[in-house]
Parts: structure tokens; sequence; C-alpha cells
């Protein structure tokens, strides 16, 4: 399985892979915004 891009969105991440909106969540378990990128979420996680 490929790498998702880093500048493709969590809204499109979630539409891509047929997920619920809202299934990717914060650290303090709240939604994400669907207009934020996969590669902030990648820089915060480390």
């Amino acid at each position: 399985m490929r790498r998702t891009r880093s500048d493709c969105t969590v809204g499109t991440f979630e539409k891509k892979h047929g997920l619920p909106p809202g299934t990717i969540r914060n650290k303090n378990g709240r939604d994400t915004r669907s207009d934020k990128k996969i590669g902030t979420i990648r820089k915060e996680s480390r």
C-alpha cells in the first residue's frame, strides 16, 4: 500500500477511503477539520 500524499486534506482522505466524516480525530478527541492537511497531522504526531 502506498503512503498518502502530504498535501491531501482530511476530508478528501475520508471520502477516498470510504470513511464516515469525523473518523480522523485530534489528540484531544475532537473531530479534525476537513481542510487540514495530512502532512500537518504527521508533523503533530512526532
